[in-house]
């Protein structure tokens, strides 16, 4: 290691001029990154991560910014330290992307939707290193191979918008990594990935850390993934820096009330170990509350059977059929009153098309849903409008869920209109009720969603689902983008509606440490196939199926001890689920391993 640090943020103040004045967005912040060491800056939503690192690129400015005060000392590659806070923006061009790389935490606005993705690749290349086109071209090859993109010569020739949220985020990665920087700059780059895909990306971050000496400032409000990857932590609340070490003391002996709070809120994979039900977490400050399991109803709510739904691939002058993708193949579970079935896997496995097909905002091709007996794909438009007061969905962006231009107060109310269930002071009592329930201020009621967080745009999604009263709730990764803390309180506030309510959860996740904690059943999915299905405890204490196993295994334990090395992670890439039009695909058929425990006997692909 080196004896002078890469980066140093030295007394760091961040303003934002508003209409209401000037707002602190980052108050005295100092610390240091040294060569081949990855330091972790932890905090939730509104803390300052993001904005001390967009602050060291200079990108701070154009997002209405002004860095007040402080240093940000820089060691270039040559030419010594420099002083970044007061560097012309001319020479930052020079050092952005060929010095310093950042990995921004929303690929598609990080990617140009006009540009080919070979395009967005090979322009670093060819303006910071000089490169000619082909030179930059093979390049691109070698990074997209790098971050294991399945067929990258057909990527290269792809546009954003054509490739999946966990591709783009890799491109995004790619072109963080071409010109090798000193510094990585990785903005919560794995948040809305899966397990897997994860995984292989912090393992690619760390191995490009120790053979290249590259300095890592990774920002994330994962903890798990802090102990996985960090050297040193860094934890920011309010825009200031309240308790930094490296990351066996920050785990082990947090002295700061906020680093307790952030660990407590954590899901850890096996704390659910030996115990039949779900049950709330134990947040801090709330421990005086009593923690009851969630043992569910009995009787069947959700019959599937041999669900299949595919979607048309057209081409040609015609556009004409010339495949089919096979989102959902052949899959059946059932969901008892009271319970939840988390349907888990990874981007493209199909489990949110396999949710949105029960409530027909995709048409399945085949198959049946019984709903309380009631055959759902046989019901004409207003016999689905009917069914749908028993079933809602929550999504999971709320911010696209929700409609910019209404008040929240209106927006809980309109299922209730549209169906004519309440009326006049009912009705506004009845979302009032519902503010409640999901610990919402009423003041809320007049708000518009952009005056909210994430958590509380959430809470506001699960309001309007609970409107009418459901009996099913699909909700699909709708505490994926939450922070730790926030997720908390938005699960425990799930699992006690369900507790009260007697609700029926499919819950689709990429997370196993949370699916661990709120669900009855799991029903582990892979190119749109259950690959294996059972009691939550049998699936995650006794998996059976290859993929199970390995997705078990990919998951990050908040735990520094226990560090998953490159080796645990031997995934094959997923192949394509497009067949050709005349594909005729076999069905699906179990060996049971345990009692309501299945495994999948036909060739998954896996």
């Amino acid at each position: 290691m080196l004896d002078r640090p890469i980066a140093r943020i030295e007394n760091l103040r961040v303003e934002f001029e508003t209409k209401s004045g000037t707002v602190v967005g980052v108050e005295d912040v100092s610390f240091s990154i040294n060569s081949g060491e990855t330091v972790a800056i932890v905090g939730e939503s509104g803390s300052g991560k993001s904005v001390s690192s967009l602050s060291l690129m200079r990108l701070v400015e154009f997002g209405g910014g002004q860095i007040a005060g402080g240093k940000l000392i820089f060691d270039r590659k040559s030419g010594g330290e420099i002083d970044l806070a007061n560097t012309d923006q001319s020479l930052m061009r020079t050092i952005r992307g060929n010095e310093i790389g950042m990995i921004f935490q929303e690929p598609m606005t990080a990617l140009n939707p006009v540009f080919t993705v070979g395009r967005q690749l090979t322009e670093g290349l060819r303006v910071h290193r000089g490169l000619s086109r082909p030179e930059a071209r093979t390049r691109a090859l070698e990074l997209l191979t790098q971050v294991r993109i399945p067929e990258p010569e057909r990527r290269l020739n792809q546009y954003p918008h054509e490739l999946s949220g966990g591709m783009r985020q890799r491109v995004v990665i790619a072109m963080a990594l071409a010109c090798e920087p000193r510094l990585l700059i990785a903005d919560e780059p794995t948040t809305a990935l899966d397990v897997t895909i994860q995984a292989e990306i912090l393992a690619l971050i760390d191995r490009l850390k120790r053979e290249t000496g590259t300095a890592v400032m990774f920002i994330t409000h994962d903890m798990a993934v802090v102990a996985q990857m960090a050297d040193r932590v860094v934890v920011m609340y309010r825009g200031k820096k309240v308790e930094e070490g490296t990351v066996e003391e920050i785990f082990e002996n947090p002295q700061h009330d906020y680093t307790k709070a952030l660990l407590a809120a954590v899901p850890k994979l096996g704390e659910m170990t030996g115990k039949t039900y779900p049950e709330p977490m134990r947040l801090l400050g709330r421990e005086q509350d009593e923690i009851k399991p969630i043992p569910g109803g009995e009787g069947e709510l959700l019959r599937v059977e041999n669900l299949t739904t595919r979607f048309p691939v057209r081409g040609g002058f015609f556009r004409k059929l010339v495949a089919n993708v096979h989102a959902v193949e052949d899959v059946s579970f059932t969901l008892k009153k009271g319970r939840t079935l988390s349907l888990v896997g990874e981007s493209g496995c199909g489990k949110s098309t396999a949710g949105r097909s029960l409530l027909r905002l995709v048409e399945p091709l085949s198959g049946k849903i019984a709903l309380e007996g009631r055959d759902i794909l046989a019901l004409d438009a207003e016999g689905l409008r009917k069914a749908r007061l028993d079933m809602q969905m929550i999504f999971q962006d709320p911010f696209a869920s929700l409609n910019p231009q209404m008040k929240l107060l209106d927006q809980v109310a309109e299922p209730m209109w549209n169906y004519g269930t309440h009326k006049g002071q009912a009705l506004h009592d009845r979302v009032a009720m519902l503010f409640d329930r999901v610990e919402l201020p009423r003041a809320f009621l007049n708000r518009y969603p952009h005056e909210l967080s994430g958590g509380q745009r959430q809470r506001v999604a699960i309001a309007r689902a609970l409107a009418l009263n459901p009996k099913l709730i699909v909700a699909d990764e709708s505490v994926s983008a939450l922070d730790v803390s926030v997720q908390a309180q938005v699960l425990n506030l799930m699992m006690e509606l369900q507790a009260d309510l007697g609700l029926s959860f499919l819950f689709i996740s990429h997370d196993m440490a949370v699916v661990e904690r709120v669900s009855h059943d799991v029903a582990v999915m892979y190119l749109g196939r259950i690959v294996e299905i059972g009691p939550r405890a049998s699936v995650f204490e006794n998996p059976q199926h290859p993929y199970t196993k390995a997705l078990m295994k990919a998951v990050p334990i908040a735990d520094p001890r226990l560090r998953k090395s490159e080796k645990d992670l031997n995934f094959k890439p997923i192949p394509s689920p497009i067949r050709p039009v005349g594909f005729k695909a076999e069905p699906s058929v179990y060996r049971e391993v345990g009692p309501d425990h299945r495994v999948l006997v036909t060739d998954s692909g896996y």
